[in-house]
């Protein structure tokens, strides 16, 4: 058996059919190739419409809603999340439910973080850390907690070390090769 030549088919070949115009009523598929639909009419649904929805009425948005984050949020205040506005001071202690000040402590990750990369300086860190997260009461103590306590285990561990090799060493040179 031989195979034709590449760009070759061994079917015999059929014209390809002629393209029908949009407009030719025998064209199953219509205009674009599209089956006749009903064109989508929104409405307001089964519930009606909401009243802050684009298009109720009544603001600045296209179609007079309010717009995005306009109007109280779920218990009737401010939105959570969205300050009060320019020149708008927020309710005395911060929002109810949400500590004084959410930020991690920095020195506090970089406390754990440089208790595996150079232990001495993670101990340094993570006091520093501590005595920040007590003043400005920020987030942190236990990753400086965490931070502390690895960077003193490898620096013991790191120490221990040291001392076996020079242990090693101080045994090696007074033993000169010699037998047991």
């Amino acid at each position: 058996m031989t195979h034709p030549p590449p760009g070759e088919s061994l079917e015999p070949e059929e014209p390809a059919p002629a393209a029908l115009p949009p407009d030719d009523p025998t064209n199953p598929y219509g205009r674009y190739g599209q089956h006749d639909q009903p064109e989508y009419q929104p409405g307001p649904g089964p519930y009606g419409q909401h009243p802050g929805a684009p298009g109720a009425g009544g603001g600045p948005w296209p179609g007079g809603g309010p717009g995005p984050g306009a109007g109280p949020g779920p218990g009737g205040g401010p939105v959570p999340g969205l300050g009060p506005g320019p020149g708008y001071p927020g309710p005395p202690g911060g929002h109810p439910g949400y500590p004084g000040n959410p930020n991690t402590n920095t020195m506090a990750i970089l406390s754990l973080v440089f208790a595996f990369v150079f232990a001495p300086a993670g101990i340094v860190l993570g006091h520093l850390a501590k005595k920040q997260i007590r003043e400005t009461r920020e987030q942190g103590e236990q990753l400086a907690n965490w931070g502390l306590v690895l960077s003193y285990l490898f620096t013991v561990l790191y120490l221990a070390g040291c001392c076996a090799w020079i242990g090693v060493l101080l045994w090696a040179t007074n033993n000169n090769g010699g037998s047991y």
